[in-house]
C-alpha cells in the first residue's frame, strides 16, 4: 500500500487548497478513506472521510461548511479541498487507509 499526498503549501487567510492523496497497492474504489491533521503540539485528528463510493462523507465539526472530501476511483485518488482557510487548520495533513497512513503535506495559514 502506497499513500502519496500533495498540494499542500502556504496560504493566506481566507484562501482555498486541494489536496491530492494518490493511492495505490489496494483495490481503491471498495474502500473508505480519511483525512487526518496534526498541528504542532497538538493529537492528529481526523479532518474527514469519506465511504467507497463517495456517497457518504463526514468531517470534523471545525470544517463543517469550509472543506470537502472527494474522490475518482478511475484515478485512484482522494481530494481535500480546503476553502476559507484560518490559522488553526495550519498543520500536516495525513491520508489514511485502514491502518495506512502517508507521509503528509504541510498546510501553513498565514499572512
Amino acid at each position: 500500500v502506497k499513500l502519496v499526498e500533495s498540494g499542500g503549501g502556504l496560504v493566506q487567510p481566507g484562501g482555498s487548497l486541494r489536496l491530492s492523496c494518490a493511492a495505490s497497492g489496494f483495490t481503491f474504489s471498495a474502500y473508505a478513506m480519511a483525512w487526518y491533521r496534526q498541528a504542532p503540539g497538538k493529537e492528529r485528528e481526523l479532518v474527514a472521510a469519506i465511504s467507497w463510493s463517495g456517497g457518504t462523507t463526514d468531517y470534523v465539526d471545525s470544517v463543517k461548511g469550509r472543506f470537502t472530501i472527494s474522490r475518482d476511483n478511475a484515478k485512484n485518488t482522494v481530494y481535500l479541498q480546503m476553502n476559507s482557510l484560518k490559522p488553526d487548520d495550519t498543520a500536516v495533513y495525513y491520508c489514511k487507509f485502514q491502518s495506512y497512513w502517508g507521509q503528509g503535506t504541510q498546510v501553513t495559514v498565514s499572512s
